[in-house]
């Protein structure tokens, strides 16, 4: 059974996820509509992959009895100055992700909730990919300035990436 604290925050958490979900959703219209779209195949990829987490998060919670209370999504930004700023605020936004993720496993050892803290290592690991990933896009956009053949070779790989969900 989940604390009260414990039950609390991991629906703040799976609130999270969902608002990533919806920026990153945001992101792939202002990139189609600036028309990268291979970036705004990357960007619905990432939507996916975050609908998976607030799912997973749901999932345990009520598999450990605990409540589920959805809140409302705040509204995400929906315009960027060019390729790079939307990287920026992605790189920025997982970044806070972390922290929160890191917050959750640090209330859930206070808690002594050892299946909670047990749980939460795959996000914590999740999150090191993230950054990284997006880390590495960044500064690719930023070698080739955001624009011009480099944008667009950019543009054709963030084409291919597709979400699926990882094996449990």
């Amino acid at each position: 059974m989940l604390s009260k604290k414990v039950e609390k925050a991991l629906n703040e958490q799976i609130n999270a996820e969902f608002f990533s979900a919806y920026l990153y959703l945001s992101m792939s219209a202002y990139l189609n509509d600036i028309s990268l779209i291979g970036f705004a195949n990357w960007m619905r990829a990432q939507y996916e992959e975050e609908k998976f987490h607030a799912m997973k998060m749901y999932d345990y919670v009520l598999e450990r009895g605990g409540k589920v209370k959805l809140k409302a999504i705040e509204t995400p930004k929906h315009k960027w100055k060019d390729i790079i700023d939307v990287f920026e605020d992605v790189l920025n936004h997982e970044q806070h992700v972390t922290k929160l993720i890191n917050d959750l496993v640090s209330l859930s050892i206070d808690e002594k909730d050892h299946a909670t803290v047990h749980f939460l290592q795959w996000f914590v690991d999740e999150q090191v990919e993230e950054e990284s990933t997006v880390s590495d896009m960044l500064a690719q956009l930023k070698l080739v300035g955001g624009n011009g053949s480099g944008l667009f070779m950019l543009d054709r790989e963030a084409a291919q990436r597709q979400f699926s969900e990882p094996a449990q």
